[in-house]
Order: structure tokens, then C-alpha cells, then sequence
């Protein structure tokens, strides 16, 4: 569960409201407004401290936004503390870390992530402390290269507090493993049978193709997949022109399991992205039309309208 960690001597005023969140009692009770105000000007040379001119406010966690909603408390405070001023601001943005939180690649990521896109509602703004901010981007920032990403500027650790109040997981030399002992398939093809997240890869990718693959190999530790036959699905930024001589790369690929890759003779659906010369994979399903959460994505496919995250990842 998350808490929030005194690393001060001066936090005897705040100590009744860390209590009732750390021991897990109900954040639900009637609208809190924070003074980002006298925040700013308690923090001194904090330069992530926020400055408005009138009061946030304290509102429900709307259900779809998925990666918050199930974090541990039902009300955060807009604006929250990535300048995100709308809910609809909030979605787009949180969309695109849904992924991510689904590979397991920390068990801290959710309370580090929502600690700033849905912050708790508190007297004042308190942040997550900057060790979890490294233990979260030690853990994951292998698994975002995968998809050719890399940690964003807007969650660079040294912003957060070492020595103040801040939003915690366990004590600092906890020992807790990130990822279930024994798992290293490669994250793109780590993926669930389940339509929601067939979606979600969907939107943080930038093309999809029905896919038949002609052969796969190693090459300077990815894995080149060359297709056979390709059938558009979705086309973003990337030139239908462009997909006509496609080769894919599963970055880092080389040396981890594929279980996908292992029958060649089935037919794919295959998710990826550009990334400077190079055409990433970023997912990869069996073409399974036996399956019930994958004829619903099917469908679901057709009106769909993704949300648009283009300023998450610099």
C-alpha cells in the first residue's frame, strides 16, 4: 500500500492526515481545497512547486481512467501536479502509460505514477519521494526501451523531495521483487488475450498489420522479422509507401522468448512504431478468430477513437 514517508522533523502538523493515509483510511469525504499558493512559498527552491491563483479542487477518479482508478483511493486533486488543469488532460495523458503498468515492471509504478496524475487529496501537494522516482525508472526504463522509449524529461527523479514529506511504497531498502521470479519474455510479446489491452497497445502504437511472417533472425541483439504478407489495420504518421519493403525489429530481442515467434505458420496481428530508421515492434497477438476477446477487439476496433498522448514521451 502506498504511504506517505516523514523524512522531517518539521511534519507534526501534518501528522494526523499522514496517519489516516497511511494506515489506509477513506480519502473520500467532502472536497479539500489545496493552497497551491502558500505551497509554493513553503518550498522555496523546489522548483516543481505549483503556483495558482485559485484553489484546487478535490474530485472522484472517473472510472476510465484506467490507470489511476484502481490505485488505492477514490479522489484526486485537479490540477494535478504535471500542469494537467483538465480530467479530459488527465486521460489522454495517463492513457499512455496503461501499457506499461500492465508488464509488471515495478511493483511501485502505479503509486509513483498517480502520486502526480492523481494526487491523493491532502492539506497540501505532497510528491513521490525521488528513491521510489529511481526505483521505478531503474525497473522500467529497460522495459520502455523495448518499445524504443526512453524515461521522460517531465519524471526526472532529482525534481522529487529526498528529505521531506513524500509519497512512498515501503522503506527505501526494501527488497521487493519487481516482476514474478523467472519471467524474461521479451515485453512485446508479454501481452494478454483481452480485448482492453489489445486497445490499449493499439493506441500507444502507431500502425497495425494483419501479418504473415516469412522468416525471423538475429541481428546486433534484436530480432529482424521479415514479412510474407501484410494486411493494413491502422496507419498513423507512418506512409503507406513506407510499409511496402516493412522490416521489423523486436529491440533487444535477440536472446528473450518469443512464444509467438515459435510457429511461423500462423497469421499475426503486429503493432509497432518508427523509431528514427527502424520500425519497432511493439506488440505481437496470434490472428486468433476463435477467440472471444480478440473477435471483440475486432470490433471494438472500428469506432474506436484513441486518445492522443504525443507530448508524454521526449
Amino acid at each position: 500500500m502506498a504511504r506517505v514517508q516523514s523524512l522531517g522533523a518539521s511534519c507534526w502538523s501534518l501528522l494526523g492526515v499522514l496517519l489516516a493515509f497511511t494506515f489506509g483510511l477513506s480519502t473520500g469525504s467532502k472536497a479539500t481545497e489545496y493552497d497551491y499558493v502558500s505551497f509554493q512559498s513553503d518550498i522555496g527552491s523546489y522548483q516543481s512547486g505549483r503556483f495558482y491563483t485559485k484553489p484546487a479542487q478535490c474530485v472522484d477518479i472517473p472510472v476510465d481512467l484506467r490507470l489511476c482508478h484502481s490505485v488505492g483511493y477514490d479522489k484526486m486533486v485537479l490540477p494535478n501536479l504535471l500542469d494537467h488543469e483538465t480530467m479530459a488532460e488527465v486521460k489522454q495523458q495517463a492513457s499512455s502509460w496503461v501499457p506499461l503498468l500492465n508488464k509488471n515492471c515495478h511493483v511501485g509504478t502505479q503509486v509513483f505514477l498517480c502520486s502526480l496524475f492523481a494526487p491523493v487529496c491532502l492539506d497540501r501537494p505532497i510528491y513521490p519521494c525521488r528513491w521510489l522516482c529511481e526505483a521505478v525508472r531503474d525497473s522500467c526504463e529497460p522495459v520502455m526501451q523495448f518499445f524504443g522509449f526512453h524515461w521522460p524529461e517531465m519524471l526526472k527523479c532529482d525534481q522529487f523531495p529526498q528529505n521531506d514529506v513524500c509519497i512512498a511504497m515501503t522503506a527505501p531498502n526494501a527488497t521487493e521483487p519487481s516482476r514474478p521470479q523467472g519471467t524474461a519474455v521479451c515485453p512485446p510479446c508479454d501481452n494478454e488475450m483481452k480485448s482492453e489491452a489489445i486497445i490499449e497497445h493499439l493506441c500507444a502504437s502507431e500502425f497495425a498489420i494483419k501479418m504473415k511472417i516469412k522468416e525471423v533472425k538475429k541481428e546486433n541483439g534484436d530480432r529482424k522479422i521479415v514479412p510474407k504478407k501484410k494486411k493494413l489495420l491502422k496507419l498513423g504518421t507512418i506512409k503507406k509507401r513506407d510499409l511496402k519493403k516493412l522490416v521489423l525489429y523486436l529491440k533487444n530481442g535477440a536472446d528473450c522468448p518469443c512464444h509467438q515467434l515459435d510457429n511461423l505458420n500462423n497469421n499475426f496481428l503486429i503493432m509497432g512504431r518508427k523509431v528514427k530508421t527502424q520500425y519497432l515492434l511493439t506488440a505481437i497477438h496470434k490472428w486468433d478468430k476463435k477467440s472471444k476477446e480478440f473477435k471483440k477487439f475486432m470490433k471494438k476496433m472500428k469506432t474506436y477513437e484513441c486518445p492522443t498522448f504525443q507530448s508524454v514521451f521526449k
